[in-house]
């Protein structure tokens, strides 16, 4: 059953709180579940409840995004500022962690794989690597700068999540259910009307909307991780690519492909929470 908290953490020159859902028990070994650019913690919830009879799973949401506070300046939605409050997390926890990032959640976990003295013990990339093409992240500002602002129901979000996250696979009606109910926001206007927007910050899209996208390349920092990994790839993906992908498992990561799903694998189907949960259980 998920348990909430929180911690804080300062950017800058102001404090501010990062929320977080745990599972499991809290002297397991931890694992630390890191969502994508606009999703949030509970969408590791059929994962986490996988795992908790093992490992005490923490699944935060990231700033701007759920429970957390949302950040005053626009610009600081970028990876450092995710990387400092996530250390903060791991300061709270304190012990050794593994990570399980989802796109952006998977660069914030290369990020801090790659820093001499991290936690990370094991690292799982899903569908993430070291290099993102232009295409991908343009496609990605241009759904975000093209979703509506107010869905006048929660079936109408419903609708749009499985219309522009349906490379997350083949999910069940409960699945996108449960992906709704976390993405949604309630919000009443001036007449009490209510009505539902996606649970984070419109500003988050920012960052991406001041640059011309580019291809991103890390291979740098790549080499600097040398703990265990396990690359996760929807078979379908555009963002990592298939040679991306084997030229990762060429420095010695651990690989794993999920049929029917492209950019980026929801992780509630059996075989994939699997294979995660025999990763992590290698160590």
């Amino acid at each position: 059953m998920a348990r909430s908290g929180s911690v804080t953490y300062l950017l800058g020159t102001r404090f501010h709180k990062m929320a977080f859902v745990e599972f499991g028990n809290p002297a397991a070994p931890a694992v630390v579940c890191v969502h994508g650019l606009t999703r949030n913690g509970r969408d590791f919830d059929t994962l986490a409840e996988a795992l908790e009879d093992r490992f005490h799973v923490i699944c935060p949401d990231l700033p701007g995004r759920g429970k957390s506070d949302w950040l005053p300046e626009a610009m600081s939605y970028q990876p450092p500022s995710y990387v400092a409050a996530l250390s903060h997390l791991f300061a709270m926890l304190n012990k050794p962690v593994a990570l399980v990032g989802t796109s952006l959640g998977g660069i914030c976990g290369m990020m801090l794989a790659a820093a001499p003295g991290t936690p990370i013990t094991r690292l799982v990339l899903n569908d993430i690597g070291p290099h993102i093409p232009a295409a991908s992240l343009l496609r990605i500002r241009d759904y975000m700068a093209g979703s509506p602002e107010r869905f006048p129901s929660l079936a109408a979000l419903e609708a749009h999540l499985r219309l522009i996250h349906a490379p997350f696979g083949k999910l069940s009606p409960s699945e996108w259910a449960h992906l709704a109910r976390f993405s949604a926001r309630q919000v009443l206007d001036q007449t009490g009307q209510g009505s539902f927007t996606m649970h984070y910050d419109p500003k988050i899209i920012e960052p991406m909307r001041a640059t011309v996208p580019l291809d991103v390349d890390t291979w740098p920092i790549w080499g600097f991780i040398n703990m265990p990994r396990l690359v996760i790839r929807g078979a379908e993906s555009d963002l990592l690519l298939p040679e991306t992908y084997d030229r990762m498992l060429s420095t010695g990561a651990e690989g794993y492909i999920v049929p029917d799903a492209g950019h980026a694998p929801a992780l509630m189907d059996y075989a994939s929470m699997g294979r995660v949960k025999a990763f992590l259980l290698e160590g």
